[in-house]
């Protein structure tokens, strides 16, 4: 008698991996200003093993030598950590500032409220607090994080109840799309250019 095949399923995203140009300027970046901490590494291998949750995940992140891809490449669209209160949302912002850190974008997500930053390296990636509030995406609403809270927040809920059920983009958002497809069939066909004139 067999026994029968269960359909597996993915638990949860357990962590992520970046090859870097410099590990140390990195390493200092995600344990310095957002506050990770380094569970292990391996000097000889160039690999370091980072965790926000140390007690429960030995690692979220792994950060090793070996980028050979240029800074600018559009390798990753983005890294997103999660934070548990939107207070820390907030203090990261704060944090970002004071050190200088490149931003991207600062939206509502509708179901979430996220600051979009670069690393040192230029990896996208992003601090966001879930709202709790359920919204169809993509929803994409820049917003001015430096609002009243309470204020930013009951501007949020108004929006989800209007946008909520069908998403919503900004025309800007829109337009940085576009142009990121734009560009990447522009790197696309001078990469397949080089290779014919090979």
């Amino acid at each position: 008698m067999t026994t029968p095949t269960l359909t597996p399923s993915i638990a949860e995203l357990g962590h992520v991996g970046l090859r870097c140009h410099d590990v140390s300027r990195q390493l200092a970046f995600y344990t310095e200003v957002l506050g990770l901490t380094v569970t292990d590494h391996d000097e000889r291998l160039g690999i370091w093993f980072l965790s926000a949750r140390p007690d429960t995940e030995h690692h979220e992140l792994l950060l090793a030598e070996g980028r050979d891809a240029p800074v600018g490449s559009r390798l990753i669209q983005q890294v997103s950590f999660r934070c548990a209160r939107f207070e820390d949302v907030l203090g990261f912002h704060r944090r970002f500032r004071e050190h200088d850190v490149r931003l991207d974008m600062i939206v509502s997500h509708g179901n979430a409220v996220g600051v979009y930053f670069y690393d040192p390296e230029g990896n996208r990636c992003e601090v966001y607090w879930r709202t709790g509030l359920v919204a169809r995406q993509p929803f994409v609403e820049h917003i001015d994080i430096e609002t009243d809270p309470e204020k930013l927040l009951d501007a949020i809920r108004a929006s989800v109840e209007r946008h909520g059920a069908t998403g919503f983009t900004e025309e800007s958002y829109r337009a940085w799309t576009r142009e990121q497809a734009v560009a990447a069939d522009v790197a696309a066909d001078g990469a397949t250019a080089k290779e014919v004139g090979r």
